[in-house]
């Protein structure tokens, strides 16, 4: 696509972000402003059982905007609590790993082809705890000099949902509904409407922290 690299002023934001993480993480607060369940602490307390997850958010340009890409998941395994959801790329961290932000970029290369060394990490965001699957969850940041060419790992990801940054700031784009989750209904849950996808739960927690950090660099430019 024509012109999908950085501009200057692009780069400017991206490297306010980065400062921004350094100040401080928005943390909690930003993250419970998309909690779907009344007791925030749910998603902090993790048992010693606990399973380790690494997840990558990445902003890249395409035509004179940025994009956050995010994936929707397959239902093909049975037992997956999260089949049919919108998620960043990520997955299970595995004993080769040495660390969580290697975890990540090994996940995102198998899931959606990008490799390492086209993603420029911003930083660490706040982890959380997924209690229905048991999975406390480390969250990155990273971007794209360039539109990425994605790969989709068929058996994992059934499309590669990418959304305007702008978007995902404005006002509107949150709302509550009530969602079928297999056997319950969760009513009034907030979320993020991506066009005809619904976004909620973890990954709308997640990239709550990720909207309050753009917030925060946009305004201090």
């Amino acid at each position: 696509m024509p012109n999908s690299i950085l501009t200057q002023d692009q780069k400017k934001l991206l490297t306010q972000i980065y400062k921004e993480i350094n100040n401080g993480l928005p943390g909690e607060v930003a993250q419970n402003k998309l909690s779907p369940v009344i007791s925030n602490s749910k998603y902090r307390l993790a048992p010693e059982d606990h399973k380790k997850a690494c997840v990558m958010g990445i902003i890249y340009p395409e035509g004179n905007e940025l994009r956050m890409a995010f994936i929707e998941r397959t239902f093909s395994h049975p037992d997956d609590k999260h089949g049919g959801q919108i998620s960043f790329p990520g997955g299970k961290l595995e004993v080769e790993d040495e660390t969580y932000l290697i975890g990540a970029l090994r996940e995102v290369e198998e899931e959606i082809g990008i490799p390492p060394e086209e993603i420029n990490v911003i930083g660490q965001l706040t982890d959380l705890y997924v209690f229905a699957s048991n999975f406390l969850v480390y969250p990155f940041l990273g971007y794209m000099e360039h539109a990425p060419a994605f790969i989709p790992q068929e058996s994992e990801v059934a499309s590669i949902v990418s959304f305007p940054i702008e978007n995902l700031l404005s006002a509107d784009i949150i709302d509550t509904k009530d969602l079928q989750v297999r056997n319950r209904v969760m009513k009034d849950v907030p979320y993020y409407k991506l066009n005809q996808h619904v976004l909620w739960g973890a990954t709308a927690m997640i990239t709550s922290e990720i909207v309050e950090l753009i917030k925060r660099a946009k305004e201090r430019l």
